[in-house]
């Protein structure tokens, strides 16, 4: 494995009595697209806003671009480096502002001349369809529009460490397809830059190079797609992570089994015709 973009020691979070994350240890490959793969509720948010600096550590170690997030000339030092990009549509986005407005901003954020702002935005703009709304609100933006937006915002610095959580959910299937492509696009620009991706989609995490399963706060397994199926003996990744499941987890699921419609069938519900 390549040298850690991101390195966690025994790092422990909790919400009063609920436990987030319980005892995570774990070294993330630089230069790759990861993926933090699981359903809701597994830690995967958590996870990512220790590692952006966006929480406070309560037990273990984070250690992120060669340092320790708990000593803040470290976080000072790397901000300009890393990107976040919190889940929930627009949530890193002002929407009083135009698209404009939201960009400017976040390019005088991190100290951008006036001709090096307008280069920057016109390039993510014109690579995300976005240019010819520079002047909507972003409150009014669509939600595959707000994901594109947002992404912008979190590339105008050109970062190392790219940190998406959940970017896809609430987005139509062509609104995912075409921000996949984009990120795709993106990487083949920046190829040193590393991806850090939470999804519950499992359809999408054979996107990505290098794959860590969560379940209740802990991680399940970590590797690439095949190394995964090939562990399991399965053939898709959904039917992979069942299998990483604790065994009273895994008690009692069957998997849904459509039968074929009988032609003669007397109790159809719904019936359509031409």
């Amino acid at each position: 494995m390549q040298t850690p973009v991101v390195r966690l020691t025994d790092v422990a979070l909790r919400y009063g009595p609920a436990c987030a994350l319980d005892g995570v240890t774990l070294d993330i490959p630089g230069g790759r697209m990861v993926g933090l793969i699981g359903p809701d509720g597994v830690g995967k948010s958590s996870l990512m806003a220790l590692i952006a600096g966006a929480r406070i550590l309560q037990q273990g170690r984070v250690e992120v671009l060669g340092g320790s997030m708990a000593e803040r000339r470290h976080r000072n030092a790397i901000q300009p480096r890393v990107a976040y990009m919190p889940q929930g549509l627009g949530k890193n986005l002002y929407p009083t502002l135009s698209v404009e407005e939201n960009l400017q901003f976040f390019a005088r954020l991190f100290g951008h001349d006036a001709a090096e702002r307008r280069r920057r935005i016109d390039d993510l703009t014109q690579a995300t369809g976005l240019h010819k709304f520079l002047a909507r609100p972003a409150g009014k933006l669509s939600g595959g529009m707000k994901q594109k937006l947002g992404l912008c915002c979190a590339l105008i610095h050109d970062p190392d460490l790219l940190i998406l959580d959940e970017p896809t959910t609430g987005v139509d299937p062509l609104a995912r397809a075409q921000f996949w492509d984009l990120i795709a696009r993106i990487r083949t620009t920046r190829p040193g830059m590393s991806v850090l991706v939470a999804t519950a989609y499992m359809d999408e995490a054979q996107r990505f190079d290098w794959l860590v399963a969560m379940d209740a706060g802990q991680v399940l397994a970590t590797g690439t797609p095949a190394e995964l199926l090939a562990q399991t003996g399965t053939q898709h990744l959904e039917a992979a992570f069942i299998a990483l499941l604790p065994a009273e987890k895994k008690r009692g699921h069957a998997e849904v089994v459509i039968p074929p419609l009988q032609a003669h069938a007397d109790d159809i519900a719904i019936e359509a015709r031409d």
